[in-house]
């Protein structure tokens, strides 16, 4: 029995024992699944700690408060959304610095406020409003916070990413092709089951029963008061 367990293990381990086959290589679907997990990661412990700042330089008050965009997991799409359009469309060609630095205040800026107006529109909350900030537009973005975004977009290009890059085309072929099947499976779950109740919360406001097994399951499992808990500080929109 143990000399069978034995043989299992030593066959699992050599299977996803690191071989020739280089995983991941290239700028390739593998890559930007890896590229935006740890974006997206990225994205919401920034913002967390942004705003525990913020807060503490305010009124010297200590809030560690969710700011992920996804119900299960430290994710903030957005922010993995954002990494690979910039290494997608600027990490696959040599640009000069400032071209990086345009380009990405470009991206960045359009991109922030591409998702601010879907929010609004079809979900009917807002998370950023820039409307009192200088040189913002439609209060979705600000002229500072897009060169921000380039600065970042050429950090995240010509630095992070080839190290990133290298380090995943390290994992192991057929580890990497598990953790990928994995990875789209429970991002799929998770998207569908985070924009769902919060869609569903948007009618549920707007005083909309439910009429669906789906929008039952919804409205008992994913109340205000729970998604309240994952998204702070999203607030609804006044239009």
């Amino acid at each position: 029995m143990m000399g069978s367990i034995k043989k299992i293990g030593v066959k699992i381990i050599n299977y996803f024992k690191r071989d020739k086959t280089i995983f991941a290589k290239g700028i390739c679907f593998e890559k930007l699944l890896f590229i935006f997990i740890i974006g997206s990661i990225f994205g919401t412990y920034y913002e967390q700690l942004l705003n525990l700042f913020v807060c503490y330089f305010k009124d010297g008050s200590i809030v560690w408060e969710s700011r992920r965009g996804l119900i299960y997991g430290p994710l903030s799409p957005i922010y993995g959304a954002g990494f690979i359009l910039m290494v997608f469309f600027l990490g696959r060609k040599q640009y000069k610095w400032y071209e990086i630095l345009l380009y990405g205040a470009l991206i960045g800026g359009g991109f922030e406020y591409l998702i601010s107006f879907l929010q609004e529109k079809f979900i009917g909350t807002v998370s950023w409003d820039y409307s009192s900030y200088p040189l913002n537009i439609g209060g979705r973005t600000t002229i500072p916070y897009m060169f921000f975004w380039g600065a970042l977009c050429f950090l995240a290009v010509k630095k992070i990413y080839p190290f990133l890059s290298n380090l995943i085309e390290k994992i192991p072929y057929n580890l990497g092709k598990l953790l990928t099947n994995i990875l789209v499976v429970f991002l799929a779950i998770n998207m569908f089951l985070s924009w769902g109740a919060l869609i569903r919360q948007s009618l549920r406001r707007a005083g909309i029963k439910a009429y669906t097994p789906v929008g039952n399951f919804f409205d008992k499992y994913y109340t205000d008061e729970y998604l309240k808990r994952f998204y702070a500080n999203m607030k609804e929109s006044d239009s």
